[in-house]
């Protein structure tokens, strides 16, 4: 039992490691004035952001980062971390905003990118409190209130979201897999029976309500309107 205490330690030590690694090495780029995303997200950004004015409203059309929408010249529009968390939106899906007169957000995701769901490790930068999630020897960065609203903890198995190509820094969180309860692969196999031949979920109900950082609530589904908080 010892030794196995101690192999469990190491492993989180490893993790800790290859997620310092790759904050440090996204840092090292956004000091050195570089694009933090990859080429292909920006060549994606410059392809599709667009801004225009219809009536009063403003509209503009970017792309998830994985934590904010990038619009046109990349310039960060905010996406509140409950509604992106409870959205499971994924790095690189096109979303398109609504800025009313009245100052008020409307976002709407108009272009989902192609999924690919897998398994990790969550770890936790001791020193920034942020999350990440190895899988071999990559890891992926993810929002903390997808991991709160779980309650997870590092070491805990966590099923996630990325973009089909494999070149996500970011992943969106399905579920956290707790010490003890059913494996991850368990899971999964679940998931996959409810999904419909497209690859979309079979059993989301349309009028779904995800609470926003303000604790107001959006109304969710696959294609309607999410109104948020001013600002």
């Amino acid at each position: 039992m010892e030794e196995e205490n101690k192999i469990n330690q190491l492993q989180q030590v490893l993790d800790n490691a290859s997620a310092q690694l790759q904050q440090a090495r996204q840092i090292m780029a956004e000091l050195n004035g570089n694009w933090p995303v990859s080429s292909a997200f920006k060549q994606k950004v410059e392809q599709v952001a667009s801004e225009e004015y219809q009536g009063n409203s403003q509209i503009v059309e970017g792309v998830f980062n994985g934590q904010n929408m990038v619009g046109p010249d990349g310039k960060i529009y905010t996406v509140p971390a409950n509604y992106a968390s409870k959205s499971k939106l994924v790095e690189g899906d096109i979303m398109k905003l609504t800025i009313r007169p009245d100052g008020s957000f409307i976002y709407k995701q108009i272009g989902p990118v192609e999924r690919s769901r897998i398994v990790g490790s969550l770890v936790i930068d001791q020193e920034s409190g942020d999350y990440f999630v190895v899988v071999g020897t990559k890891s992926y960065k993810v929002i903390k209130a997808s991991i709160t609203y779980y309650h997870g903890e590092p070491g805990d198995e966590v099923v996630i979201l990325t973009s089909i190509d494999g070149d996500s820094a970011w992943a969106a969180v399905e579920n956290v897999i707790r010490q003890g309860e059913q494996s991850a692969s368990e899971y999964i196999d679940k998931q996959e029976a409810l999904e419909l031949p497209d690859g979309s979920a079979a059993e989301l109900p349309m009028g779904d309500e995800a609470e926003l950082a303000d604790g107001s609530s959006a109304e969710l589904d696959d294609g309607t309107d999410s109104e948020l908080p001013s600002g």
